[in-house]
């Protein structure tokens, strides 16, 4: 095309209608697959980009939770929002039910909106949406990625392996040989990594890994609650435990005090996080702190950069974590 591309165009070098192309614009699903594909290979290819009918709303960020709620989400929220306060935009939340990908309902109503970009928290985009959000140049930046993203897709993490390396090492040096892990879901890279950590632990202070010893769950209170039980009703229940986010610590909390153990003297705890409430409750919570907040801060202002045309200097950033040790670990007990 040697003027300035249109729906039209497009649709007859597609060999499709108008509203055939109207609908892949606007994000719809009721697109056959392969027809979808070659318009949005078309308007690629061109450059095509629709003039928005309204600006009145306002520029603004999408920010998209795996999940809504507790305070792991609201540090995150935190931390956008003051990016995007001091810049002016807008912060739109949005949910994807506890699912790892968002409905393509959702990806229709982003296209609607036509934020500057989008933020995912602890879920990702398959082929298709990422290929919907780029033709449109919509830049999308990944927090704390479910799995391997890929070289060119900006996410931002925080040392997964190393918290968990330290966690086990600072057990470890407190005497403990037989050390729980509560990891997250298996299908997400922090909790693999976390894992992975404990693992490297374990190995380089010379203790044996007990597979026994490693349960898989999520990262809620009730998900540590179950799994603590069933590491510490074991024949030789484990004289630690590193849960893998500090609402997973909660909940070894309360399996320790049904089964009638006193956290530290009976069983350390570590969580991972250092969510405000690790320090509020008894005893406070030794944790792996995760600079949730900083994270939040620099995917938004990553994703504001990339919708004013700049390229961050690395794609892929994981900032450090530290331990904070505080009341729930001690040494173990010699009875």
């Amino acid at each position: 095309m040697s003027e300035r591309p249109t729906i039209a165009k497009i649709a007859e070098q597609a060999g499709v209608s108008v509203p055939t192309v109207s609908k892949v614009l606007n994000g719809r699903s009721d697109v056959a697959a392969a027809t979808r594909a070659r318009i949005e290979s078309l308007i690629q290819e061109h450059g095509y980009r629709r003039r928005s009918a309204s600006t009145a709303a306002g520029p603004m960020i999408d920010l998209v939770f795996s999940q809504l709620g507790g305070e792991w989400a609201m540090e995150l929220i935190r931390g956008v929002e003051q990016v995007a306060r001091a810049e002016g935009v807008e912060l739109v939340l949005s949910e994807c039910g506890g699912a790892l990908r968002p409905r393509q309902e959702w990806i229709e109503s982003v296209l609607n909106r036509r934020p500057l970009g989008v933020i995912m928290v602890f879920s990702d985009l398959d082929a298709d949406q990422r290929a919907q959000l780029e033709t449109r140049r919509i830049p999308f930046v990944v927090v704390d990625p479910v799995g391997d993203v890929g070289d060119d897709v900006p996410s931002i993490g925080s040392a997964n392996w190393n918290g968990g390396r330290m966690a086990t090492t600072h057990l470890r040096n407190l005497g403990h040989q037989r050390i729980g892990m509560i990891g997250g879901p298996t299908d997400t890279l922090c909790s693999r990594q976390r894992v992975d950590g404990y693992t490297e632990g374990l190995r380089s202070t010379g203790a044996d890994l007990d597979p026994a010893l490693i349960r898989w769950g999520d990262f809620s209170v009730g998900g540590g609650y179950r799994e603590a039980l069933v590491l510490l009703r074991q024949p030789t229940p484990p004289t630690a435990i590193f849960a893998g986010s500090d609402m997973q610590a909660l909940g070894v909390y309360q399996a320790a005090r049904e089964l009638g153990l006193d956290v530290p003297r009976d069983l350390s705890v570590v969580g991972y996080d250092d969510l405000p409430v690790a320090q509020w409750v008894t005893p406070a919570l030794t944790t792996v702190h995760q600079p949730l907040h900083q994270m939040a801060e620099l995917a938004a202002r990553v994703v504001l950069d990339l919708s004013r045309g700049k390229t961050p200097t690395a794609l892929r950033l994981d900032l450090a974590v530290d331990m904070k040790v505080r009341q729930s670990t001690g040494p173990r007990s010699v009875s």
